[in-house]
């Protein structure tokens, strides 16, 4: 990873996406992005079954549309979060103060904290829900892999976006050491 200065020594340079990708909190998103397409594709596309008995579908998560409703809108809200910060994370060395610089990255400690928090909910309930379903509400085991896979993906949501929080609070060190050091030296900032 290259060191170096922040704030306007850097900004407004060239993007360089081969950077971009290296850096280890944007290999993070992509990851954390994938894993959100998975879950809530896994519940959109076989966490709903049919009955022949009843003309109405039904979650697979012990016959809770709550549930399901929870592991879908969890997931496209993470996979719309991960677009908006890995833009961020593009526009990153463009913003030349450090001020602006630490705003960002302050509101990607939350986020990422946030969003640990939620897939850790998530990863709960999914498992509960699947826990306590009847083996008769499904005999033919129909959709049980894809159940599994969103619950396994919120499992491992959890340490992407912790992690992500805490590269963020990495960041925020340098920025504030950076902002010390440029406070104390001007000359050589």
């Amino acid at each position: 990873m290259e060191g170096g200065a922040y704030g306007a020594g850097k900004a407004g340079g060239a993007f360089d996406p081969h950077t971009l990708l290296r850096q280890p909190h944007t290999l993070l998103r992509v990851v954390s992005w994938v894993f959100s397409i998975v879950v809530f594709g896994s519940i959109v596309n076989e966490g709903y079954l049919n009955s022949p008995s009843e003309g109405e579908e039904f979650c697979i998560y012990n016959r809770n549309p709550s549930a399901c409703s929870y592991g879908v809108a969890v997931g496209v809200l993470a996979f719309l979060t991960c677009l908006l910060y890995l833009a961020l994370d593009a526009y990153f060395p463009q913003i030349s103060s450090v001020k602006d610089r630490k705003k960002a990255v302050l509101s990607d400690i939350g986020i990422s904290a946030f969003w640990a928090f939620l897939w850790f909910v998530g990863f709960c309930y999914l498992a509960n829900q699947w826990q306590v379903s009847k083996p008769e509400d499904n005999p033919l085991n129909e959709g049980t892999d894809a159940a599994r896979a969103a619950i396994a993906f919120s499992f491992f949501s959890i340490f992407t976006w912790s992690l992500s929080a805490a590269l963020a609070v990495r960041r925020y060190k340098d920025l504030a050491f950076q902002e010390e050091y440029s406070t104390l030296f001007p000359a050589s900032a």
